[in-house]
């Protein structure tokens, strides 16, 4: 009852703490990084009651602002990653990278505490991440508001100075394969097929006059000296060879997807290759979000519906709810999501 007059006489905006739980490490930065609002209240609650005993020291008050700052960007990067809105994979790079750099940083740091912690932390850091992960390099890369500068940049950070050139060389070649890949794909697609047999009559006699009409063979004869001296780029070299695009250029909520629909036109095969590779989720769900969701959908009146029923009102429910600019329910609120099952299952 006391320290809630404490809080507010001083007015403070959160009004009470958040308890830690143990098996969740970003609820202890949380835990943490609300205690320290709270820093002016435990001190006036320890003036007002003689009996606590257990108000931090400012040592530990210090210790807990480096720990937060320590753990700020893993908290960070996992809100942006396993979002609810599921961002694209281009953000993945730059995030990896802010944790190894905040990771380098307080490895070296003079707390022994905070350096011994770091140490540990970077430890399993640098061996999750030893290998180039291909995905995220490649996803970076088709940012246009990044490209291959952020491989450049990131790389020598993340890995040694023996693997960085390696590792870079190895995302050009596999972004050169799979763009030869596309073209490959796109070429067979645009083939002719060879024609059924055709019928005598008048269609023929049609095809022949329409020949004879379009037939110039000096012109075309010239046409294909000309187009094969002619040195195309590709697109995927004129795609990186432009300068990639600043923050003064860009919206400030920008998309990535939606710049390469918007430049499908310019770049038709590099469009594809950037759907698919920044459509590919950089983490899995967690089992019990995903048991969760399922429990909603799956209940006792529709244990019958097909999972190709199943996964249709689960994406209609989330186009839904993007579309009308509806978060996740509260335990009081339906979602959209149900409104649209009810409908589709009444």
């Amino acid at each position: 009852m006391q320290f809630t007059e404490c809080v507010q006489q001083l007015q403070l905006k959160d009004k009470r703490l958040i308890r830690d739980c143990k098996t969740r490490w970003n609820s202890t930065f949380e835990m943490l990084s609300c205690a320290l609002k709270f820093k002016e209240v435990f001190q006036m609650f320890k003036e007002r009651d003689h009996f606590y005993g257990c108000c931090p020291q400012e040592e530990e008050w210090n210790k807990a602002q480096k720990i937060c700052s320590l753990l700020e960007a893993f908290w960070t990067a996992t809100h942006i990653i396993s979002g609810s809105e599921y961002p694209t994979s281009n953000l993945f790079l730059q995030k990896v990278q802010k944790i190894k750099s905040s990771l380098d940083t307080y490895a070296q740091h003079e707390d022994l505490f905070l350096k011994q912690l770091a140490n540990k932390m970077k430890e399993k850091f640098d061996k999750y991440w030893g290998d180039c992960n291909l995905l995220m390099a490649i996803a970076a890369v088709l940012d246009p508001t990044k490209k291959m500068l952020a491989v450049e940049f990131c790389f020598p950070k993340l890995y040694s100075e023996i693997d960085v050139s390696k590792h870079i060389s190895k995302v050009k070649e596999i972004i050169n394969s799979f763009y030869e890949k596309y073209v490959a794909e796109e070429t067979n697609k645009g083939a002719p097929h060879p024609s059924e047999s055709e019928s005598f009559g008048s269609s023929s006699v049609k095809t022949n006059q329409q020949s004879s009409v379009y037939s110039w063979d000096d012109f075309d004869d010239y046409c294909a000296k000309v187009e094969t001296s002619e040195t195309k780029r590709s697109e995927l070299v004129d795609y990186l060879e432009k300068g990639r695009l600043k923050k003064n250029e860009i919206p400030k909520i920008f998309s990535c997807l939606e710049w390469w629909k918007m430049n499908r036109m310019q770049y038709p095969i590099l469009s594809k290759i950037a759907a698919d590779i920044l459509a590919i989720p950089v983490s899995s769900m967690a089992s019990e979000a995903t048991f969760s969701v399922g429990t909603r959908v799956i209940d006792s009146y529709r244990s019958s519906l097909s999972p190709d029923t199943v996964q249709a009102l689960l994406c209609g429910g989330d186009w839904l709810r993007k579309i009308h600019g509806l978060k996740k329910k509260t335990k009081k609120e339906k979602t959209y999501q149900e409104i649209f099952l009810q409908v589709s299952t009444s």
